[in-house]
């Protein structure tokens, strides 16, 4: 099977706009950030596992890696994740 790429959507790029200015990555920050806190609560390793292998009702009965697939927010994603885990309102 041959796949045309120039059909395929391109991704958001930072290029340099009107004065210099640059666009942003829609939501890169907020998954890098989620990221950091899943890290940061779970550790490394222990952060992938959950992300792979807990199914959270929150999130339909989807798994945190299913739910980024799907294109939920990683607010709502770490919302959950806190809620499935108790995780105290000054550690969210």
């Amino acid at each position: 099977m041959t796949v045309n790429v120039a059909n395929l959507p391109r991704p958001a790029v930072a290029t340099p706009g009107r004065h210099g200015a640059r666009r942003r990555y829609p939501g890169a920050v907020r998954l890098t950030v989620f990221w950091e806190k899943m890290r940061g609560q779970f550790g490394d390793a222990y952060a992938a596992s959950v992300a792979k292998d807990y199914v959270l009702s929150g999130l339909g009965g989807r798994t945190v890696d299913q739910a980024l697939a799907a294109g939920v927010e990683p607010k709502k994603i770490w919302r959950a994740v806190c809620e499935a885990f108790e995780i105290p309102e000054e550690s969210r």
